[in-house]
């Protein structure tokens, strides 16, 4: 979405803000390519040939990445065509995808409301004078300059604190649900007051992937989190974080935020870069990504699994640091680039990053708040390094839930609305978040910064992610000409709530049908049975090792023999037993006091 800049009769020249690139330009809403939402994942969409892309201007770019510029002349070239772009590995999604933003920020009614703002305050004996406006998709930011008032003979500058008492008589006023004051802006020589715009404007994901503050300042896991108050784009780069704590009532916009964070990494990364590991104790907003080949096993939505997933993620932690201890380096980045500079076959891969997303954090905390605390801390404390990063959200901000543990080890936070003071002290150490305008209306506390940033977060609509879904699914199938309706698509987990169609463009219609075979289920790595077996060697007795080597001599094994070789009682020595029946070195009781056969430790 992209404000124009404001009129310059309407304040004067010196006090208008310059309108940026970013800021300053149009996009029409453009519908996306029906047969882009099928495409298999290693398929990118050929460039249209010059005249058919002159038949549809409106339509979005093709793909950047793509890697061929001839369109399908007949089905023999576009199979040796797609053959040649089936040997690139980790193609990514196109664009087209998502929607393009389209709207206008900013109102006639600013000029009016700058009035009321200068006449409110003057009614409190508070002289100011508005030198600043900036129009952003939720809010309008006026800059107002405190003036000064003659008092007993002495002139005097108003207080900064007294505009900021006066935020419900300005609200009241301006006939707004809440209005914000930012005192002093950072970097600004006057104090923000923040009006509610009368109609919101929905922020798209593309406008955030597409600007140059991504490009520029994105870095390896690069999210767009929405425009601020005066429109431009803010992207964050998740490694620098390195973790991330989200937290808001029940439908200000949490898990719309998720699912955008998500939507930002698949969009960039394929699954060689980037791993994820999700835990939904709700079994709602995740599942529908079981499948991707990012995801490391299913989505988490059992309780007592999510301890296993944890200590998993600490051992996956461990092994990379080992690793690193062997190359020389210090963290993942140098390590792989390490990896890439060597040649041959004995070159190890390079190690993807790994995303932790927890959906509801108070869930976990209610089973088994202690040892999820010190997990998620342990992680959170030493896992930056190897390339692991985790992204927690809760609507629940309580401080039995966001303890100061927790706080401290996720500096980057976001904030929706909440219901008092208090839950905003808990997430962000500060009031605001209770003024909130809800539906993706936020608060961004980097850990660079020392203010809070005001944020309209993007929106991703179930049926943009149901089309990346789908292309890292693997679907392919193709059909010709017009329409296509996301009814006629085969199933898949994900539930769309959009039934709409999308129109194809010129020079795109047509069947094509890779020469590939549909992709087989999804193998994927056994996460459980490694936590299982994990468990089983954990459980397992200090003295299992000298009990096998007791029964291979002996050969044979029984409780009398292990309670007088090992001088322990005979509750230990019967666990051991079992535990050496459980792994296939003794068989069962033979009776009679003759004990249990020894059968070997090659399993071992």
């Amino acid at each position: 979405m992209a404000p124009t800049p404001r009129n310059a009769a309407q304040y004067p020249e010196s006090t208008v803000a310059a309108p940026t690139e970013a800021v300053s330009r149009q996009v029409p809403l453009t519908p996306p390519s029906a047969p882009l939402d099928e495409l298999p994942s290693t398929y990118v969409s050929p460039k249209r040939s010059s005249a058919s892309a002159a038949q549809s201007t409106d339509s979005a770019a093709v793909d950047a990445r793509s890697t061929t510029n001839r369109p399908a002349r007949s089905s023999s070239s576009a199979e040796r065509s797609t053959h040649k772009l089936l040997r690139n590995a980790d193609q990514l999604p196109p664009i087209e995808f998502l929607h393009a933003d389209v709207g206008v920020y900013g109102t006639s009614d600013d000029r009016e409301l700058g009035q009321r703002i200068e006449q409110t305050l003057e009614d409190f004996d508070v002289p100011v004078r508005v030198v600043h406006v900036e129009s952003g998709p939720t809010v309008t930011q006026f800059g107002v300059e405190p003036q000064y008032v003659e008092r007993a003979g002495n002139r005097r500058k108003i207080r900064v604190s007294r505009i900021v008492s006066l935020a419900d008589d300005l609200a009241l006023a301006l006939e707004a649900p809440a209005v914000r004051i930012e005192a002093p802006v950072p970097g600004r020589p006057y104090v923000g007051i923040e009006v509610p715009n009368r109609d919101k404007i929905v922020v798209g994901l593309r406008g955030i992937l597409e600007s140059k503050e991504l490009r520029k300042d994105g870095g390896a896991l690069a999210i767009g989190l929405g425009r601020n108050t005066a429109g431009a784009p803010v992207a964050m780069d998740l490694t620098r974080a390195p973790h991330m704590l989200i937290a808001g009532a029940t439908g200000a916009g949490k898990s719309v935020c998720i699912n955008t964070i998500i939507a930002s990494l698949l969009m960039q990364h394929g699954p060689e870069s980037l791993k994820f590991v999700m835990v939904d104790p709700k079994m709602v907003e995740l599942p529908g990504y079981n499948g991707i080949p990012h995801l490391i096993g299913k989505v988490v939505t059992e309780m007592d699994q999510v301890m296993g997933v944890l200590t998993w993620l600490l051992l996956q932690m461990d092994d990379r640091y080992r690793t690193f201890k062997e190359a020389g380096v210090r963290n993942v980045e140098v390590y792989n680039a390490k990896v890439r500079k060597m040649r041959g076959k004995d070159a190890p891969p390079p190690l993807p990053y790994m995303v932790l997303v927890v959906d509801e954090l108070a869930d976990l905390m209610m089973t088994a708040a202690d040892d999820v605390e010190t997990q998620l801390c342990r992680l959170a404390q030493m896992a930056r390094a190897t390339g692991i990063h985790l992204v927690v959200a809760t609507q629940r901000p309580s401080v039995d839930v966001v303890t100061g543990l927790i706080k401290a080890n996720f500096p980057a936070r976001l904030a929706f609305s909440v219901t008092s003071q208090t839950d905003s002290r808990v997430i962000l150490d500060t009031p605001g978040a209770e003024k909130l305008l809800g539906r993706g209306d936020m608060l961004f506390m980097a850990p660079d910064a020392s203010k809070l940033e005001r944020i309209q977060g993007t929106m991703v609509t179930d049926e943009e992610i149901a089309r990346v879904v789908r292309y890292w699914k693997g679907i392919r199938s193709y059909e010709s000409g017009g329409a296509t309706s996301s009814a006629s698509l085969p199933p898949t987990d994900w539930t769309s709530s959009s039934s709409g169609t999308a129109e194809v463009p010129h020079g795109e219609r047509g069947s094509l049908t890779p020469p590939v075979q549909p992709t087989g289920p999804m193998n994927q790595p056994p996460l459980f049975e490694q936590i299982e077996q994990m468990k089983a060697a954990d459980a397992r007795d200090a003295l299992f090792d000298e009990a096998v080597e007791i029964v291979r001599e002996q050969g044979r094994g029984s409780v009398n023999l292990l309670q007088r070789r090992l001088r322990i009682g005979y509750s230990r020595a019967a666990r051991l037993v079992d535990q050496l029946h459980d792994a296939g070195i003794l068989g069962p009781d033979l009776g009679a006091g003759r004990g249990r056969e020894y059968l070997g430790d090659e399993s071992l």
